[in-house]
This record gives C-alpha cells, sequence and structure tokens, in this order.
C-alpha cells in the first residue's frame, strides 16, 4: 500500500511546484505525511472503532457487516476528521464511498443532537455530495443512510427524470445531506428551493467522470454558492489534469492521497481475471450464452456501447431463457430503477447495460462483467470491469473484440500494461472457451428449463416516479445525467 501527499500547487507530471499556488509548509507536510503514512500500517488490522469516529456510526457500520476499513478508508479518515481538505484516488471498487462518507456524517450534526440548536441554520443541509450520474446518487445516499442509521442524519437525493415535488418538499421539511447530480442541483439551486449557503462540507464523487460529462461549469457553480471556508474532498478513480486544476482552484492545500496494494501497481484491480476475445458479430450472443452458464457464475453485467444493442442483446438473453434486464438511457427513471432492484435483489441476474451503468453500479456478488462490444477508452474499460471484484472479492472480465475493433483494443491494452495485443480468435464452439471460463461441455446458447428459477424483471414493482421530460410532455427542466 503506498500513500503520497502533495500541495495541489505541484505540476502533477513534473512533480515541480507552481509559484501561483499556495503551499502546505514543511511542518504541515510533514504532519499530514505522518497521519497518512501511519493509517497505511493501521489498514490491515484497524477498525472503524479505532478512529474517533462517531460511536453511533461504528455500530451502524458493524450491524452492517462492516467493521474493518478498506486501505482508502484508513488512508482518509485521520485527514479528514481532522478537517484537511483532501484529493482521494483509489482503483474504482476499493471503498473511496465510505472513505468520504464517514467523515462527512461524523462532522454534520443531525436533529436531537447536542449543538444543532446553535447551528446558523438549522433543517439547511451542511453537506453536500456532488455525483456525475443517479445510478450513483442512488448507491451514495444509501450508503451514507446505512453508516447513519442510529442517529436522525435526514439524507436527500436529487436527480433528474424525477418529478420536482418530492424532492422540493423533501428540502422544506429540512435536510442534512443532499446527494444529487449536478443539473438537477442547479435547476433547485436557480429556484431558490436548495440553499448551499451553510454546506461546509462538499464532496466531488468521480470527478473526472463529471468532467466527461460537461459537467465541470455546473459543479464550478455549486462550489461557488458554498461557503469559502468549506471542508472539501475530491474522489476520482483518475486524474486528469483538468480535474487537478479544478482542485488547485477550489481547495485549500488538499493532501493527496493514493491507494494501493504493494504488490498491485497496475492500472486494473488485481483481483478481476482478464479474459479477451476476438469474436465474431454473429456468433456473440451465442458465445454470451454460452458464457452466462459458467460454474459459480453470480451476477453478471454486460456492457453495450448503444442503446439499440443493449435493448436487442436483453431481449435475445430473455428469449434464450436467462433472467435478464436492460438499463441505457431510453429507459425512463422508473424502468431503470426497477432494473437495478431487480438486479440487487436477485430477480435477474444478467444486467445489459450501456456505461451510463459504468459508475454507481455497487452490487455485491457480481462475478462477472462482459464487454459485448470494445470499450471506448481504457478509463471507460476500468470502469466497466470495476463493476466486479469489489470490496477485496475476485471478479472476471471478458471482453469481445470485433475485428474493426483491434486497433481501438490495441490502444486500451497498451494504455493499461494487459499483456493481450493480439486477443485470441474465438467461436462459441471453441474448446479453449470452455476451458478458460470453467463452462461445462455440452453447454448450448440456451439456458436449459430446470435452470431456469429466477423471477425475472417483471417480478420487480415498475414505479410512477411522476418522471420528467418523457417524449410525450413538456420538458419540465433539464435531466440529472446528460
Amino acid at each position: 500500500m503506498t500513500t503520497q501527499t502533495d500541495p495541489a500547487g505541484t505540476d502533477p507530471t513534473t512533480g515541480t511546484p507552481d509559484p501561483a499556488d499556495t503551499f502546505v509548509t514543511e511542518a504541515d507536510a510533514h504532519a499530514r505525511s505522518s497521519l497518512t503514512t501511519a493509517s497505511s500500517v493501521q489498514a490491515v488490522d484497524a477498525s472503524f472503532a479505532d478512529f474517533d469516529v462517531r460511536p453511533e456510526i461504528v455500530a451502524a457500520l458493524a450491524d452492517a457487516g462492516i467493521t474493518q476499513p478498506f486501505p482508502i478508508q484508513a488512508m482518509t479518515l485521520p485527514v479528514a476528521l481532522a478537517g484537511h481538505d483532501i484529493i482521494g484516488q483509489a482503483k474504482t471498487g476499493t471503498g473511496k464511498t465510505l472513505g468520504f462518507g464517514v467523515p462527512l456524517l461524523h462532522r454534520v450534526v443531525a436533529p436531537g443532537e447536542e449543538g444543532y440548536d446553535r447551528l446558523a441554520a438549522p433543517g439547511k443541509p451542511q453537506a453536500l455530495v456532488v455525483v456525475p450520474t443517479r445510478e450513483l446518487a442512488v448507491q451514495v445516499a444509501g450508503d451514507l443512510a446505512t453508516a447513519s442509521s442510529k442517529r436522525s442524519v435526514r439524507v436527500v437525493q436529487v436527480y433528474g427524470g424525477r418529478a420536482y415535488e418530492p424532492q422540493v418538499e423533501a428540502l422544506q421539511r429540512g435536510a442534512d445531506v443532499v446527494v444529487g447530480t449536478p443539473g438537477r442541483m442547479i435547476d433547485l439551486l436557480n429556484q431558490r428551493h436548495l440553499d448551499l449557503s451553510h454546506a461546509v462540507e462538499v464532496v466531488l464523487d468521480e470527478a473526472d467522470e463529471m468532467l466527461d460529462l460537461g459537467f465541470l461549469p455546473d459543479v464550478e457553480r455549486l462550489l461557488g454558492a458554498t461557503p469559502a471556508s468549506r471542508h472539501t474532498m475530491l474522489f476520482s478513480a483518475t486524474m486528469p489534469g483538468a480535474v487537478v486544476a479544478m482542485a488547485r482552484r477550489y481547495m485549500t492545500q488538499p493532501t493527496h492521497i493514493r491507494a494501493a496494494a504493494p504488490d498491485d501497481d497496475g492500472q486494473v484491480v488485481k483481483n478481476i481475471a482478464q479474459v479477451v476475445y476476438r469474436a465474431h458479430a454473429l456468433d456473440k450472443v451465442e458465445l454470451l450464452a454460452r458464457i452466462l452458464q459458467a460454474r459459480k457464475r453470480g451476477l453478471t453485467i454486460v456492457f453495450a456501447r448503444t442503446k439499440r444493442t443493449a435493448a436487442k442483446v436483453a431481449d435475445d438473453l430473455v428469449e434464450r431463457g436467462f433472467a435478464a434486464g436492460a438499463l441505457h438511457g431510453d429507459l425512463g427513471q422508473g424502468a431503470r430503477e426497477q432494473a437495478l432492484r431487480a438486479f440487487r435483489h436477485g430477480k435477474v441476474d444478467v444486467l445489459v447495460a450501456t456505461d451510463v451503468a459504468a459508475r454507481g453500479i455497487d452490487v455485491e456478488d457480481v462475478s462477472h462483467v462482459i464487454n459485448y462490444q470494445c470499450p471506448e477508452d481504457e478509463k471507460t474499460y476500468l470502469h466497466r470491469t470495476g463493476r466486479t471484484g469489489r470490496a477485496g472479492h475476485t471478479g472476471t472480465a471478458v471482453t469481445f473484440v470485433d475485428w474493426d475493433d483491434l486497433p481501438r483494443w490495441g490502444l486500451i491494452d497498451k494504455a493499461l500494461g494487459l499483456g493481450i495485443p493480439e486477443p485470441v480468435e474465438t467461436y462459441s464452439s471453441s474448446p479453449h472457451l470452455y476451458a478458460e471460463l470453467d463452462i461445462p461441455e455440452g453447454v448450448k446458447g440456451r439456458l436449459p428449463k430446470e435452470q431456469q428459477t429466477r423471477a425475472g424483471l417483471s417480478a420487480e414493482v415498475l414505479e410512477d416516479l411522476g418522471e420528467t421530460g418523457k417524449r410525450t410532455a413538456k420538458p419540465a427542466g433539464r435531466d440529472g445525467s446528460r
């Protein structure tokens, strides 16, 4: 496990100071370095109770079976609890949510707790968590609710695709922590329903994705609406230059924490097996159907590049007897949440998704991720495959590469150092397919009747969310996830 502490004014490529920036003093930098190094040592055997965290949070996490922090959490907690701004960088699936969630909840004062009545504006948001997608907003809010289940902290979700009224009513009743997407937050801010003037805790989660989606101006607007004295934490799996520049502008002498195991210096998570096949387009569905019958396969996410492909593959799998559901941008928010709930509850065990789901799906027991179409670039590959092998578990990532995608795959392989520049030509009948993925001999592309035991997507309730932005209605405002 390694850790690095940098002032924000250090050039990310050369390591040389930028004279325009304010720097951490040598003593302060040494103190922060000691904190992060010490926490990296503790990460192996420390528990959340060993940190100076509210006992109610420790008890709530223990009830959920969470007692020992992962490296990024153990390294972050001492620094964040001391009130220092943080840039947290770790591979996807390593536990960044609680890395910022625990210190954020520790510093929030809930109704009925000592000091609540002395707040400048009781009932106004004390903390803000900005995320790029609706799915990630739901996941983060759920984790925060779990960690605060023994307190009266009010966590409110705001994101596009749902009706405004329930979100406005929740804010009016009082919110301590607001989690949401930039577009919907800006809408509510413009309508004066969201008051961020007392939000002294601000988290930017998956900052690189928000940059890719064009949310940077909205994020800067939200930061400008919060107090200058706020405590800011920025978390991201990758750290492009634009994110570093934003950190320099809006953060005060941030501590840069990177967490990785000492024997895991690659960009992909070490406990994910990487399998790549050169596949023919006409054989892909048959190939996929046989892989889905591998021994010990758990929940599986299949990624497609386009909405049309995701819908067609899901339909094909259902026709072949698999319990599958689709998740893509053409679905209403109710249908998207229905598919995710069915997947989490095990009513479907195959979720066919576009990259809208590459971030924010934090589901246990995802054993396989299958790239039905080659990802656009190495970042997309990392975020897709990061849906498996989470929180210390093992996983398998399978990628199909079409003949015309070989140059793109070559760039991804070189950037990530996977060592698979020439994927093996593979068909649904190839012997090495069965051996490498532990598929029983004689398996065909249709799930036998006796194995069709899951309830399916229709067994999950489709909620009426009062959705906005439907094509048959005039849009009520900007969608929260462009």
